[in-house]
């Protein structure tokens, strides 16, 4: 791409914004050095590439490229031989170890959301912990060879720290002392040529041996080595000496390690500013609130609400054009400072950006075609005195696009034929614009000639377009209308401006008859465009109305949904519930029906029967539909119910036999129950002549051998435990029917098999409280006295 061009539409403002973006030096070498690339596939890897980097920065951030630096310097001459320094080696260390870091923050997010190209680069990235190891437990973070490198390194700075010491104590013993403290110009031990003096007045030269190394500018004061630690000094200089040695032999270590892995770390620095470099690019889209284009190479763009980068987004007015596909060129007519030229540089920086692989400001779905190459012809607007060297540049400007442009470029001219007689102008700009159209090139023109709106009207493939006015305003609105002619609006701003209607008059008489139908019928088309952009405001205003209408009725349907769904699911788990329960309940009351049976033989009595059916109607789950007592005229005749007749009792929902009728209810035997029952709440089943044809069932009983009166004691004693659990049972029926508390169960002592059988049949049964042996006077061991229910 001719780098004019790039100067023209100012594309290295981007690409400064761009550098001010990257985290490293590395990645802001290649952000200075990006470039528009003319390859569809190419540009498209570049563009995914942002897109992932743009992805990965929304979730976690940017990538830890903290102690990442350009070491190529610095492994080149590791390459060579060179000793490198400790600060060298701790940047060669940071860097490697910033590279792992980075390969493990793209990594995990990778396999949370695939970046396969980011990845792709990450996974190029050699590491070398062993060489970081190596330097970080040599070298501090002030790029200090630490005590810890070598252990001959370590022994000889003791060896420095304790002649330090001595020198400091000889010293400080002769400044101490009264006599010498006299000679001193100040108490106090220095440094001078890496040796220890001490700053002696200059007329007690001659009372101190030794050197004197250094004096004072006024030459009062002299800097003296004493002769007693000359010696001193000479060794400290020596283990000084042998400390360079020691930390160049290191040195020379570590670099000899890193030289071994030269080629990867170069490599290692590249990966790393091409990692930067995308997330740079996703930083300035974030910035820039840009989105990914589509990009082809047939020629076509269509921009929607794009915004140029450069201009305040507060102030910028968004441009809306497609070029490509029903027409190739696009003629923008009308007066200065309307924002064609600004229309013309949005146009090309987008296009540059894309082709760049970076974001463009504008709303998601544009489209933008990689071109071969972009031209661009585009000046400051011209006052009118234009000389002939403007024009003369504009025109060298465009014969060089001339020679240049293909079919696959995209060409820009700004105010074309300006700077010239207006007649020539404008046949010299339909001329140009007929050439690069018959080569099926892309171009966008500008111009002040009302010429070119009747060429752009007769041409196949050609628009007109036009910088919105408002002329209630005398003020641009900076909108492109693709579709429009510009008019000039000259007398309509003269006219609002005061000038008299007489002089505006005259001048539109003497306009040619031609340019004023052509005036009249773009007025007539920029009334319709108004007209037909507020019903299209109102349709669409409508249709988001429309559409935030479907959207809460859709919210309430699924709001519906999903209440009736948790309804029908609540119902049902606790219709669940309900038959679960019924079942344990059916078992237990099977289970305690199978007890008794075996507990007392082929005898169950019919109240436990009633009471166990009662139980089972009970266990029955509360959601099924109970049976509704019939209607009074549905309903048996109370008067055709007599003594002996089998009815229903609705209200306990039994069955039993009239015992005697009365006059509004009747006594009805309900097993060794009888009760009073309203003749409203009976329902016949079988009247008493039926029920005597039926045979009686046969079953068998136990007939007590005692008395039937109710007393509060039964003796078993001399029984069996069969018999006597039989007689138990029954003599707990009757003293809990005839409303005793407590009775007495006499069994005797015995073996005791008789006591322990009873109690633990005790223990089971329903109507028993509790029970415990007779105290002292109720029989003690021999009696079990029950409480009961």
């Amino acid at each position: 791409m001719d780098s004019k061009i790039l100067s023209t539409l100012e594309f290295h403002k981007i690409t400064n914004k761009l550098v001010h973006h990257a985290a490293t030096s590395l990645g802001k070498n290649v952000s200075g050095q990006l470039a528009p690339v003319s390859d569809l596939e190419d540009v498209k890897l570049m563009l995914q590439t942002t897109d992932e980097a743009y992805k990965a920065d929304r979730l976690k951030g940017n990538a830890p490229f903290g102690g990442v630096v350009d070491i190529s310097a610095s492994l080149h001459r590791a390459r060579i031989g060179g000793t490198l320094n400790p600060a060298e080696l701790l940047d060669i260390a940071a860097t490697a170890r910033g590279a792992r870091r980075v390969k493990k923050h793209i990594d995990n997010l990778h396999e949370d959301d695939p970046i396969p190209l980011l990845f792709g680069l990450t996974e190029q990235l050699s590491e070398h912990k062993p060489l970081e190891d190596a330097i970080f437990d040599c070298i501090d973070d002030n790029a200090e060879v630490m005590d810890s490198a070598s252990p001959e390194l370590a022994s000889i700075r003791r060896e420095l720290r304790s002649g330090e010491s001595r020198i400091r104590e000889k010293l400080e013993q002769m400044i101490r002392s009264s006599s010498v403290q006299k000679m001193l110009q100040d108490s106090i031990i220095t440094l001078r040529n890496d040796r220890y003096v001490i700053p002696v007045k200059q007329e007690y030269r001659s009372h101190f041996g030794g050197i004197v190394h250094d004096q004072s500018g006024s030459g009062a004061t002299l800097f003296i080595e004493p002769e007693a630690i000359v010696s001193m000094n000479n060794k400290l200089r020596e283990t000084k000496a042998a400390e360079l040695r020691e930390i160049e032999k290191i040195l020379q270590k570590l670099t000899a390690r890193a030289a071994e892995h030269v080629e990867d770390l170069l490599y290692n620095q590249e990966l790393l500013g091409r990692l930067d470099f995308a997330y740079a690019k996703a930083r300035l889209a974030h910035e820039m609130k840009a989105t990914l284009p589509r990009m082809n190479d047939r020629g076509f763009l269509k921009i929607k609400r794009g915004r140029h980068p450069l201009i305040d987004p507060e102030k910028v007015v968004p441009l809306d054009v497609e070029l490509g596909n029903q027409f190739t060129a696009i003629i923008v007519t009308g007066p200065n400072t309307g924002g064609k030229t600004v229309s013309l540089k949005t146009v090309g920086l987008l296009s540059l950006m894309a082709m760049s692989g970076l974001f463009v400001p504008a709303e998601e779905g544009s489209q933008l075609c990689v071109f071969d190459s972009i031209y661009a012809d585009i000046g400051d607007e011209q006052s009118i005195e234009q000389s002939l060297s403007t024009f003369s540049s504009h025109m060298t400007n465009i014969i060089r696009i001339l020679k240049s442009m293909t079919s696959k470029s995209l060409v820009l001219l700004d105010e074309l034929g300006a700077g010239t007689d207006p007649a020539e102008g404008s046949a010299l700009a339909i001329a140009i614009l007929e050439h690069i159209h018959k080569l099926d090139s892309r171009i966008i023109a500008t111009t002040h000639y009302s010429e070119l709106k009747a060429y752009a009207y007769n041409r196949k493939g050609v628009i007109n377009a036009s910088m919105e006015f408002d002329v209630a305003t005398l003020s641009p609105t900076y909108r492109l209308l693709v579709g429009v002619p510009g008019r000039s609006n000259a007398f309509a701003i003269a006219e609002r401006l005061g000038l008299s209607q007489a002089i505006i008059d005259h001048a539109r008489g003497e306009v040619s008859e031609e340019d004023q139908r052509v005036e009249n019928m773009i007025a007539s088309l920029e009334e319709d465009r108004l007209s037909a952009e507020s019903e299209r405001n109102t349709a669409e205003m409508m249709r988001r109305e429309m559409e935030a209408q479907r959207k809460r009725h859709e919210a309430e349907l699924e709001r519906f949904e999903e209440q009736r769904d948790k309804m029908l699911q609540k119902a049902q788990e606790e219709a669940h519930e309900a038959v679960a329960k019924a079942r344990r309940e059916a078992d237990q009351i099977i289970a305690d029906l199978r007890r008794l049976a075996l507990e007392e033989g082929a005898s169950v009595k019919e109240h436990k029967l009633i009471e166990a059916k009662r139980r089972l109607e009970e266990a029955a789950p509360e959601l099924a539909t109970k049976k509704k007592r019939p209607a009074v005229g549905g309903a048996k005749k109370p008067a055709k119910i007599g003594a002996g007749d089998e009815v229903m009792v609705y209200s306990l929902n039994q069955k039993g036999i009239v015992v005697e009728i009365g006059a509004s209810d009747a006594t009805v035997q309900l097993g060794i129950m009888k009760m009073k029952v309203a003749l409203d709440d009976l329902e016949l089943i079988k009247p008493v002549a039926q029920l005597n044809k039926q045979q009686p069932k046969q079953t068998a009983s136990l007939k007590r051998s005692k008395e039937d009166s109710l007393r509060m004691e039964l003796d078993l004693r001399g029984a069996n435990l069969e018999e006597a659990i039989i007689e138990v049972d029954r003599f707990l029926d009757e003293s809990y029917l005839g409303g005793l508390g407590q009775v007495y169960i006499i069994h005797g002592m015995g073996t005791g098999v008789l006591r322990a059988g009873i109690q633990q049949y005790l223990r089971k049964h329903s109507l028993v409280k509790t029970y415990r042996l007779g105290k002292y006077g109720e029989g003690g061991a021999g009696v079990t006295v029950a409480e009961l229910k």
